[in-house]
């Protein structure tokens, strides 16, 4: 099953970029205002068909930045993508990888861990596929916009082990994370854009 699986998803890294339509103008925003040092930020997805995204309700509630999600919000992690926003702290995206796989492997030392690939022609994107002993599994991908932008970000995304949408589901993941892109967020972001506004 593993093994499938993680060819079903190399498979999909591949077409990822190709996700995205640009003429049915279906992306979303959030973004935060400057803080300190931080300059202002903005992260723009491809929004995927029958999918809806939140910042400001269901987001805010579990502390993201922004959910996407199909039909109505039930609450429950799966078959949601999350997006987290945070000032970068560790040295290097390798180092938030293998801090997540540590506190990961704490929790559940039996897990199963492999290498998610991930094609994001914007930034670097380094992704990880958990297999946990609770039969769910877990599509963490942790991006580096730059030194210079102040931040880093990921996309993660529970599913229940063996779900029958597994494949559809993951192949929306990666095109979300395949099409995400930062900006620096100014006044003038939004009307440059053209995209759909998100507020946190």
């Amino acid at each position: 099953m593993m093994k499938s699986l993680m060819a079903l998803l190399l498979a999909l890294a591949s077409l990822a970029c190709h996700a995205g339509d640009p003429g049915k103008d279906r992306g979303i925003m959030v973004y935060g205002n400057a803080d300190q040092e931080i300059p202002g930020w903005a992260i723009q997805a491809d929004l995927p068909d029958g999918w809806t995204g939140d910042c400001c309700t269901y987001a805010k509630a579990i502390g993201v930045n922004l959910v996407l999600y199909q039909g109505e919000w039930t609450g429950k992690p799966e078959r949601v993508m999350v997006l987290n926003v945070w000032p970068s702290k560790l040295s290097s995206l390798e180092a938030e990888l293998q801090d997540d796989r540590h506190r990961y492997l704490d929790r559940d030392p039996k897990a199963k861990v492999s290498t998610l690939v991930v094609n994001n022609k914007a930034m670097t994107c380094r992704g990880v596929h958990y297999e946990g002993t609770d039969h769910e599994d877990d599509l963490v991908v942790f991006c580096d916009p730059g030194l210079a932008t102040g931040v880093r970000f990921s996309w993660s995304m529970t599913l229940a082990h063996g779900d029958p949408k597994m494949a559809d589901l993951a192949a929306s993941f990666l095109g979300v994370v395949g099409q995400s892109t930062y900006l620096k967020y100014t006044d003038e972001t939004k009307g440059k854009t053209g995209k759909a506004m998100v507020h946190p």
